[in-house]
């Protein structure tokens, strides 16, 4: 079910957002891309894997299979007959970014889904449900881990005093901050030199999908804006939710070309690193033509968090995207 290609559909009416419960035509999941190691000159020790079980010979010599990627699909019903939307999360994380929020509404998942549009969301290569590979073995650094504070504010929720140590919310923020906890419990560890790799499952999955449109956020803005130049075959259009960095694309070889739609949050002059990085998005919005910017300040939307699906109006903003999507017909 997951290689039904999207413009073979027939085009039905779209449900509203939010009705519950959503039905499906299918759903399943799987795993793309990746390569094979081989393993030589471990120590074999043994290890006792259960509690009140006999010790296991554990032999780490041999092959493995690593930098896979894991992804779910859910194929709405009715279907709208638009191109699939591929959720790609950002650093530290993983697909649970665009499930439930934190504080119990549905995500961009459910909304979209409601919206007629079938889904793909990923984990990418040595996040969540991918899986990582042995360490030091095949990847040469240990993973970066993120205290609860920094992400507090370096997600732009709020500040941190720094005598105290204690957490101040912006006054207007959009995050619901009562239950920053549940998204502090959602980071993972990342590592910092396995960009190729984690591009190379995303490619692995537009190959298995076929055009699609990709929604991204932070991190994996890197990865949809070189994918898309790569591949505008594949990458329809790219929604890009506060991209950490815009890639040095080889424009001599091809012209980005794709439809692109980055979208900014509130309070990002408070902090030099956002407010550099919003410069050179407005710099590569300039260079390329078909890429806009949405600064939802700048439309009376205010107090959004760098965590835009997660924020309280989420909703709204995945209204503006959808809308954004229609006017490109895709």
């Amino acid at each position: 079910m997951e290689n039904d290609h999207p413009e073979q559909r027939h085009p039905r009416r779209m449900i509203e957002p939010g009705a519950f419960p959503l039905r499906l035509r299918g759903m399943g999941a799987f795993h793309v891309g990746g390569r094979e190691v081989e393993l030589s000159g471990l120590p074999v020790r043994e290890l006792l894997m259960a509690e009140g079980g006999q010790p296991v010979r554990i032999d780490p010599n041999g092959r493995y299979l690593v930098e896979q990627m894991y992804a779910q699909y859910f194929l709405a019903d009715p279907d709208a007959g638009r191109l699939p939307l591929l959720l790609w999360h950002g650093g530290g994380m993983t697909g649970a970014t665009w499930e439930t929020t934190p504080d119990g509404r549905p995500g961009w998942l459910h909304e979209f889904l409601g919206w007629g549009r079938d889904v793909y969301l990923c984990d990418a290569v040595e996040r969540g449900r991918s899986g990582f590979a042995p360490v030091p073995h095949v990847w040469p650094e240990a993973p970066v881990i993120q205290t609860p504070s920094d992400i507090y504010t370096r997600f732009r929720i709020g500040t941190k005093d720094p005598d105290t140590g204690r957490l101040h919310p912006f006054a207007d923020t959009q995050f619901p901050v009562a239950c920053f906890d549940a998204l502090a419990r959602q980071m993972v560890p990342r590592w910092t030199t396995t960009d190729a790799a984690v591009l190379a499952g995303y490619l692995a999955l537009l190959e298995r999908t076929g055009p699609a449109v990709i929604v991204c956020h932070s991190q994996a803005g890197v990865f949809a804006l070189r994918a898309a130049h790569a591949r505008p075959d594949l990458v329809r259009a790219v929604i890009a939710l506060e991209p950490a960095s815009i890639p040095a694309l080889d424009t001599s070889v091809a012209s980005y070309n794709v439809p692109t739609l980055v979208v900014l949050g509130d309070h990002i002059d408070t902090d030099a690193r956002w407010s550099r990085m919003a410069k050179r998005i407005r710099d590569f919005a300039k260079a390329h033509v078909g890429v806009e910017i949405l600064s939802l300040p700048d439309v009376g939307m205010r107090g959004n968090s760098h965590m835009l699906m997660m924020d309280r109006n989420s909703l709204a903003i995945a209204s503006r995207v959808s809308e954004w999507l229609l006017r490109q017909g895709v």
